[in-house]
């Protein structure tokens, strides 16, 4: 609005001019306005006083700043508004509220930045970093493949690729693209001291037996014999039937010998089928020890208990069978996902395949080393 070149005060003493008797026209020319000018004077500030007007613009400019206060709080409330639902904790995610207030209310950075309440410098920082969107592209790629898979274990498959970024960079990038891996609810396990774990110091020295159950789409059950290699955490098979007999599991083990030799010892827990008289037969004749753990005592078969944990976990809960030959072609192709490709947590992200071949087995003592996990002291078994 253009403002006048007369003040309150000067426009009623004007008007007192006219009220003592001189003529409009003459008072116009007097003082270089127009007629339409003074009349409009007239309109607004005839019968007032100096006084009077003074207390009107009083009022005028405070009911002018209310409204400019109350504009400004409706604004604010309009652009917090715009922020409603979203969690503005980080310097990043208060960037990212600042910068779409602007965009969809016009304000000022000054005015967004108090609304938010960051500082200004905090706003316009631009990160100097590397740009990480290759590797994070192949992360969301390897997680969706691997599942189950956490960030050390897709760490190794990254670092095979020529990616290297260390832990606490790959930990934070795996957190920011929401991959954390859900833990299924499990039972209560008693807790108390474990006994001395016998630990083998070469593939082929102690095979691990135990069996897995499942059931296919239509409800009906099968077993899995699963038989891995201590030392070098191989799958050495997984046997898949409706039902598994003591006879089978000696003929089944029977080929594994013919395929990867004998081993020194084979350990498993006290089930019918191991216990059985086949099993019995089959290990004296093949002058094999067959050691039982204590009932119970499933830490003690720590090894294939672990194997178990892994294949339940990233191929039986993962996948729908529709058929016995259809688990069977799964878990084959499992196996050899397992025993090449997935990297092993207990091997520094080496395969069990990789292990196997380092170890000679024509050159292997025929000794074991029992490991306590508390004394961390070792001594030898010979047989």
């Amino acid at each position: 609005m253009k403002r006048s070149r007369f003040t309150e005060e000067q426009i009623i003493g004007i008007l007192k001019e006219q009220e003592a008797g001189l003529k409009v026209s003459d008072l116009c020319r007097k003082h270089g306005i127009s007629d339409a000018t003074f009349y409009k004077w007239k309109t607004r500030y005839g019968g007032l006083e100096v006084s009077e007007a003074k207390r009107l613009k009083a009022l005028e400019d405070e009911n002018i700043r209310l409204k400019r206060l109350l504009a400004d709080a409706m604004l604010d409330n309009a652009a917090l508004k715009e922020i409603v639902g979203k969690k503005v904790v980080t310097p990043v995610a208060k960037r990212q509220a600042v910068r779409h207030i602007r965009e969809a209310l016009a304000l000022s950075e000054r005015r967004a930045c108090a609304l938010v309440g960051v500082a200004r410098r905090v706003a316009r920082y631009v990160s100097t970093g590397a740009d990480d969107a290759a590797l994070r592209q192949r992360l969301r790629e390897l997680a969706d493949q691997r599942r189950r898979f956490g960030y050390r274990r897709l760490g190794y498959l990254l670092a095979r690729e020529g990616f290297s970024p260390n832990h606490k960079k790959l930990f934070r990038l795996y957190q920011a693209e929401g991959l954390k891996v859900r833990h299924r609810g499990g039972r209560k396990r008693a807790l108390g001291t474990r006994s001395p774990m016998t630990i083998p110091q070469e593939p082929g020295q102690r095979w691990s037996l135990d069996f897995v159950s499942d059931a296919l789409i239509c409800g009906r059950r099968f077993r899995i014999l699963a038989v891995i290699d201590d030392f070098s955490r191989k799958n050495l098979a997984l046997v898949t039937d409706t039902s598994l007999s003591g006879g089978r599991v000696a003929r089944e083990l029977t080929v594994l010998v013919e395929r990867y030799g004998k081993p020194l010892m084979i350990v498993s827990d006290n089930g019918t089928e191991f216990t059985s008289h086949a099993i019995l037969k089959w290990a004296d004749e093949m002058k094999i020890e067959w050691h039982y753990i204590a009932p119970g005592k499933l830490q003690q078969n720590g090894f294939v208990e672990s194997f178990n944990g892994r294949l339940r976990d990233e191929c039986l809960n993962e996948t729908l069978f529709t058929s016995l030959s259809h688990a069977r072609q799964v878990l084959a192709d499992w196996r050899e996902d397992y025993n090449t490709v997935r990297p092993h947590s207990q091997l520094d992200g080496r395969t069990p395949d990789q292990i196997a071949r380092q170890g000679s087995r024509g050159h292997a003592p025929e000794t074991l080393v029992i490991q306590s996990t508390q004394s961390h002291k070792k001594r030898e078994l010979s047989f």
